[in-house]
């Protein structure tokens, strides 16, 4: 992604974080990524435009961030990926579920959603064949949907107190279960 465009896509994961789906304008962008006015219009003519650059650029970021987990304790590396999600990721986290309600709307926003899924339940499948796990597909959608799940609950404040990485890591190591 060209550098402008990089920039503007970042201003609008932290547009959406903070202010959600509506408040998500090319102006409110401008702002955000200290351009002039006009900017996100210029490189992104339309909202849709906007968005898929948006999709686009958190499916970049999140390649990066899929955790090595062939250490000795892949759930731990895992509970640590998602605490750092929770943490210095948050914005990306909030973007994203925007992004996903958005798609719910917006058939063509789905294609990149569902790829950047797809990536990261094949990174779980590779993992979990790696530890020797049965059923890794299967166990892979079980990783994802909790990984999600436990997402969404602590992104949203859902549990309280929020789970500790010890209590996210338990969970995983009951969904991986014993290689």
């Amino acid at each position: 992604m060209p550098q402008r465009r990089t920039q503007i896509a970042d201003a609008a994961i932290a547009t959406l974080a903070a202010h959600g789906s509506r408040g998500l304008t090319h102006r409110a962008v401008d702002q955000a990524a200290g351009l002039p006015p006009g900017s996100t219009s210029y490189y992104l003519r339309t909202r849709l435009a906007l968005l898929e650059a948006t999709v686009e650029r958190l499916a970049e970021l999140d390649a990066g961030e899929v955790p090595d987990l062939a250490g000795a304790d892949p759930a731990g590396a895992l509970a640590d990926a998602l605490v750092r999600l929770l943490t210095d990721g948050r914005d990306r986290l909030l973007a994203r579920y925007e992004l996903s309600l958005e798609a719910s709307r917006r058939p063509e926003l789905r294609p990149a959603l569902v790829a950047g899924s797809r990536r990261i339940h094949d990174a779980f499948a590779g993992w979990l064949d790696g530890l020797g796990v049965s059923d890794t597909a299967v166990r892979a959608d079980a990783v994802q949907a909790l990984v999600e799940g436990l997402l969404l609950a602590e992104a949203t404040s859902t549990r309280n107190p929020p789970r500790t990485r010890e209590e996210i890591r338990r969970s995983l190591t009951v969904v991986i279960g014993a290689p």
